[in-house]
């Protein structure tokens, strides 16, 4: 079972799709591709950070009134469906998981933002040792925002469950450095990296919970129950 085939048609191989379930196979394509520029947004905000990409942030800057777009658009078409076209139980649960799952999405995309106007804040100073660690855990959470899609697109009813295990990593990742980071002796100079440096750990870290959401939406289109 695929998303695009999660409509009441499933129930009927002989039946031949409504213009209202052609209309949920379209806004399931429109989910996706707005998942994927939300990828690239947080694969260029990684770049940004750690490879010092500075021309990383006017990419993500062409690509946030897209995402913000897409977002709009999206939960307009979800309302106008549940209103006009009253639709049947696992149709209604598919449109209310599409309009939390990119509430989602928009989140993790103002946060690749953010971490890109960091990465340039950060560029003056010298780089700091738990960088590497850092970068770590920005891979690990790209991972789960990419596996939660995947789900999605696939419809795996085990998604939840998975893409916890990995948060698992991030928030013990997102504890260790936030350590490192709040009792760091002899400091000297500014503050400034050190404090934007803890605000880089909690982005990647909520950037994690929502792809965790999204694997969650994926398990509740399924089953009807949260991951």
């Amino acid at each position: 079972m695929t998303l695009f085939s999660l409509t009441s048609s499933t129930y009927d191989a002989a039946h031949t799709p409504t213009h209202f379930e052609r209309s949920l196979q379209s806004l399931g394509q429109e989910v996706l591709r707005m998942g994927a520029l939300v990828e690239q947004s947080f694969r260029l905000s990684h770049q940004a950070l750690f490879e010092q990409n500075l021309d990383a942030l006017k990419a993500i800057n062409q690509l946030e009134p897209q995402i913000d777009q897409y977002y709009r658009q999206i939960e307009l078409d979800c309302a106008r469906f549940m209103t006009l076209q009253r639709p049947v139980a696992q149709d209604l649960r598919l449109l209310s998981a599409f309009m939390h799952l990119v509430r989602d999405l928009e989140r993790i995309g103002d946060y690749a933002q953010d971490l890109a106007e960091f990465a340039i804040k950060l560029f003056p100073y010298t780089r700091h040792d738990c960088l590497p660690e850092i970068a770590e855990m920005s891979q690990q959470a790209q991972l789960m925002l990419a596996a939660s899609l995947e789900a999605l697109a696939e419809l795996d009813a085990t998604a939840g469950k998975n893409v916890k295990r990995m948060d698992d990593v991030v928030d013990d990742a997102y504890d260790k450095l936030y350590d490192q980071l709040a009792h760091a002796k002899d400091v000297q100079g500014v503050v400034e990296p050190i404090l934007l440096l803890g605000l880089v750990i909690r982005h990647l870290e909520r950037m994690a919970d929502h792809a965790t959401n999204i694997g969650q939406r994926v398990s509740y289109i399924v089953t009807g129950q949260r991951g």
